[in-house]
Order: C-alpha cells, then structure tokens, then sequence
C-alpha cells in the first residue's frame, strides 16, 4: 500500500499541480489523515518545494466550538480565519484540498450558525477564490479516506479505511502500470467532448427523467463547456479535481425553470441531505423538499446573495468507472463524478469566453451567477434524458438512457 500511496501523491503533484522546484506549497488536509499529509511533504521536499504551509483541521474540536460557542465568540477563532490561503496564493503556491468527508459530524448543529461561519469562513479567503478564478492559482481536491468516512461507505468491512483506500486508489488508476498515462489519456477524451459539445453552441438544454425531473436551462451566449483541465494564465496545464469524468459549463443564472430530483444523497458541511427536490423558476430556486436535512437544505439557499440560483451544469455517464462501482462514496467529489449534477451558488469564469479577463460585475452581466458557495448536487440516473436546443431551434439527443449519445461518446 505504501507504494500505492506514493504514487498517488506523485499524481498530485506532478501531474494534476506540475509543482516547480521551489515553488511554495499548501497542502489542507483533516488532522487524521497526517500520514498521507507526511507522504504528500516528503515527495514535494524530493522535488525541491521548501516552503510548505500545512493547513491542518479537527473537525472534532470544529463541532464541539459549534455546539457551545455562539457565533461572535466563533468568529474570534482562528479556525474559521482562512487569510493565510490569501498570503500564500499571492507569493504563487501550490493548493492540495485533500477531501476527507465526517458524514453526520454536524447533524446536532444548529443549521444557520453553521451557515452563518461557513459563509464568514469563504470572505476571509476571497482574495484567494479570485486568483483561482482568473486562473492564476494552481489547485487540486483529492480524497482521502478518515475512519468516520470509510465505515459510511464499508459498514459491514474488518478494515474500512483500507478498503475505501484500494476503491480510490482503483478509480484514479494508481493500480495501473501505466497510471499516469490512462490519467492523461482520460482527460484528453473529455477534452475532445467538450469540442464536440461548444461545436452546437447550444442555447438551451432539458432534462426528463422517470424520478420527476422535469427541468430546462439555458446556456449564455459564448459559454464554454470545460473539463477538468485548466490552462492558468501562465501556460501550465493543471487538473483540478483528481478524478475527473465530468464535463461541465455554467449556465444563465436566470433562466432555469422546472423541477429536479436528487438521485443521490449530499453530504454538505459534514451533514446528509437526502430524498431531496428543488423547483426553479426564472433561475431561482422556490420551494424545496427533502427526506432528510431539509432544514440544512433551506439554509443553504438562503445562505448569501444568489446562493438560490444556479451556476454549474454538469454532464457525467450513468456508466462511469465510479457509477460502476455501486458504491455511495457520500463525498462530493467522487459522488459528483458518477452522475449528471448541477450547483447551487457560483459559476466558473472560464465557462465563457474571455471570462477570467471580467470583473464580477461583467460576469453578472453576460448571466454568469455570482456567489461565495458553490455546491454540487447529483441528478442523474439510469434512463436521464437530456437534449440541446441549438440557436436554430435544432434539438440534438446529448443523453439518452443516463449516457452521452454516440454523437459525444
């Protein structure tokens, strides 16, 4: 395993980050996964980094301030205090999210402080969101598992955290002889149906499914559909989402209408939120329904300006390497990549063209959302319908059946 996990941190650095020989590092990652964190620093001191910040959190310590602090004695904690991501993406750093989900953490938290301190969290790193936006910040989210993550997903194993290890180190190819080569080769065929789809300049989309999605959308004029390939500013070619199967472009904030069903549950702040619904209408989310987390659910819409309406569309075959696993992984970033899913909140500025030269006020004004959350949320499921109207009111079958049609395959 420990070779495997050497690997894996290679990847991360050298293929999704390509980090530079002296060049600052940063790595965020959950306490309890410090073992990784130590393979991640060892590989990137080999390569010549010397300064390396390591953001390391407890979300044990993060919930017990929750339950007995109230909000303005929160906000004296440095915990909630992100302005070092601002220093270092000013000197040029290197960002490693290692995503390490603690479902159910925070079911006994009141759902609006912890909107309120998530919300106070992201202004104090905005400095850092924008220079990621103008595509001047390298980063990658890889996962990592933490013991309260891997019995979610493996009740019943002798040994979850090494079972979740072996199903993610399968499906980022770290298994493979050739890993970095299938990793590239993956990217390249998603950049391909990202052509194929800015081809149609499509000015609208809709979605059927049997579970009730009955939704439509439109699409800006010069948007662009983007994969997890981003070019920054400086040339270098970076992946920031580790896997990646998604293709995905922003919306016009304005104008979905409809309703959608989740298909999987959404882990969101160390909270479940499952069985859920929305309906939209001129691009704002309106009423809402779920099973469980219904509360933590309307938090969120209400949680900052524009946080109701949409700012990603996202497309991901039902039969992806992840969605064959049969596996809830309840982590975004793995749940997101084995189906069709939207997000609530912000929209990315390369999904139109020019877009990382706007300000956010122009973005605003070509119908790109602006917004401090961005969270994903799973639509698809296995008899997904979606078709694109092009300008010419030509309709094209993008899905059928939960996958692309052999025109995007």
């Amino acid at each position: 395993m420990e070779k495997l996990l050497v690997k894996y941190a290679d990847v991360i650095l050298n293929t999704c980050l390509k980090v530079e020989k002296n060049q600052p590092l940063f790595i965020s990652a959950n306490v309890e996964v410090r073992d990784f964190v130590n393979i991640l620093a060892e590989e990137a001191y080999k390569i010549g980094v010397k300064d390396v910040y390591f953001d390391l959190y407890d979300p044990s310590l993060k919930h017990l301030a929750l339950k007995y602090l109230d909000v303005d004695d929160l906000k004296k904690m440095t915990f909630w205090n992100k302005e070092v991501w601002n220093e270092y993406a000013k000197k040029g750093a290197a960002f490693i999210m290692l995503a390490s989900e603690m479902p159910g953490l925070m079911s006994d938290i009141d759902s609006e402080k912890l909107s309120e301190m998530s919300i106070y969290s992201l202004n104090t790193s905005k400095e850092f969101d924008d220079l990621r936006e103008k595509l001047q910040v390298p980063w990658c989210i890889a996962a990592v598992p933490t013991e309260t993550w891997a019995k979610k997903v493996f009740p019943d194993s002798q040994d979850p955290v090494k079972d979740l290890w072996n199903k993610i180190l399968d499906i980022c190819d770290i298994k493979s002889t050739d890993y970095t080569k299938k990793i590239k080769e993956r990217i390249n065929s998603l950049s391909k149906r990202c052509d194929k789809l800015n081809s149609y300049d499509f000015r609208k989309l809709k979605y059927e499914s049997s579970n009730g999605t009955s939704f439509e959308i439109g699409l800006p004029d010069n948007h662009v559909w983007c994969s997890g390939k981003e070019t920054l500013t400086n040339g270098k070619e970076i992946l920031v989402n580790y896997p990646s199967f998604e293709v995905f472009t922003s919306p016009d904030y304005k104008s979905a209408n409809g309703i959608v069903y989740a298909s999987k549950p959404l882990s969101y702040q160390d909270n479940i939120i499952d069985g859920f619904w929305i309906r939209f209408k001129n691009g704002k989310a309106l009423e809402c329904k779920a099973k469980k987390g219904e509360q933590i659910l309307k938090s969120l819409l209400s949680s900052c300006k524009n946080s109701n309406y949409l700012g990603e569309v996202a497309l991901v075959d039902y039969s992806s390497k992840i969605s064959k696993s049969g596996i809830l992984f309840y982590e975004t970033l793995f749940d997101e990549n084995a189906s069709c899913h939207i997000a609530l909140g912000a929209s990315f500025s390369e999904c139109i063209k020019n877009g990382t030269k706007m300000t956010e006020k122009e973005l605003l004004q070509n119908n790109l959302n602006q917004c401090l959350v961005h969270v994903d949320f799973m639509i698809g499921t296995e008899d997904l319908k979606i078709t694109g109207i092009t300008k010419e009111n030509k309709e094209v079958k993008i899905f059928e059946k939960g996958n692309f049609t052999k025109e995007f395959k």
